[in-house]
């Protein structure tokens, strides 16, 4: 199934594209100011893409139905992984890549970012993209399918870089999740860059420009 895409395009032929997940019962919608707030004009012309996830019913929210990456079964995250959606969304990430490259952005100027259970699909399809990304951003959000990542992630993610933000009181996805993350990205030996927020489970405008200076970086 092809993603539903909202595109925020450059007045000319972009010179990289950021490929940006949304978290549980969002929408691409919410990460539209991004286009605005993170100025990166000093490296040229860059496309914003905003998928929405595939609507389904969620488990710990009593079978409603939402925008979701993957269900989720219960309170332990770590315990109870719906593997079979996690790997659906990691293909349907997988060809929003591809189809990127087809239309000219080498695989090197793509960076993949994401929020929350946007973040677990960032990290987990970003290991295991078959071609070499710029770099991986995770927000307020943790590693799926931690002991298999070693084993299954692309060679060519060797050394990626990854930015990781997460807030200090964030009662969804706890900081401990987000710290066993970056320690584990650490321990494959991917450079983290790391940031702690006073906040709960959000974004916030000190998070943003940090990553603003490390989009220029990886993207230079």
């Amino acid at each position: 199934m092809t993603l539903q895409t909202i595109e925020l395009n450059p007045g000319a032929d972009p010179v990289a594209t950021i490929i940006v997940l949304h978290g549980l019962g969002a929408d691409g919608t919410d990460f539209l100011p991004f286009g605005d707030e993170i100025d990166l004009s000093a490296i040229g012309p860059v496309r914003w893409l905003l998928p929405r996830a595939p609507v389904r019913p969620v488990t710990i929210n009593g079978g409603h139905r939402m925008r979701a990456w993957y269900d989720i079964l219960g309170p332990d995250l770590a315990r109870r992984e719906d593997e079979a959606g996690l790997r659906e969304s990691f293909a349907q990430v997988h060809a929003l890549i591809e189809r990127e490259i087809a239309r000219g952005v080498p695989a090197r100027r793509i960076v993949l970012a994401g929020f929350s259970q946007g973040c677990a699909i960032t990290l987990g399809a970003g290991l295991r993209c078959p071609q070499r990304l710029a770099g991986l951003a995770g927000m307020s959000g943790y590693l799926p399918l931690a002991e298999r990542s070693g084993a299954e992630r692309d060679a060519t993610s060797q050394g990626l870089p990854v930015f990781l933000a997460h807030g200090r009181s964030d009662g969804v996805v706890p900081l401990a999740r987000g710290a066993a993350a970056r320690d584990a990205l650490q321990q494959l030996g991917h450079p983290v860059e790391w940031h702690e927020y006073p906040m709960e489970h959000s974004v916030c405008m000190d998070e943003v420009a940090a990553l603003r200076q490390w989009l220029l970086r990886v993207l230079a």
